[in-house]
């Protein structure tokens, strides 16, 4: 039985689900650094599954915030 809640098909690959992967990839991160990186690995996670090319581009997106957080940050330094 599929269980879009709990366990969506679009968020588990193999015996992975991607919110134990997300978990493992945020360690250390905080706020948007956080946001931002677990938001990009989950769209990629997902895109062949779901959405397609706009899933990559809502990935890019997080990507590219990210970096001009980090830009950001450099320059008030």
């Amino acid at each position: 039985m599929k269980d879009n809640v709990n366990h969506p098909a679009h968020y588990t690959a193999g015996r992975v689900e991607c919110i134990d992967a997300l978990a493992a990839a945020t360690t250390g991160l905080e706020g948007i650094e956080a946001v931002c990186t677990a938001n990009a690995i989950k769209y990629l996670w997902r895109w062949k599954r779901k959405n397609g090319i706009e899933d990559i581009d809502k990935a890019i997106w997080y990507l590219e915030r990210l970096k001009k957080e980090l830009l950001d940050a450099e320059d008030t330094k």
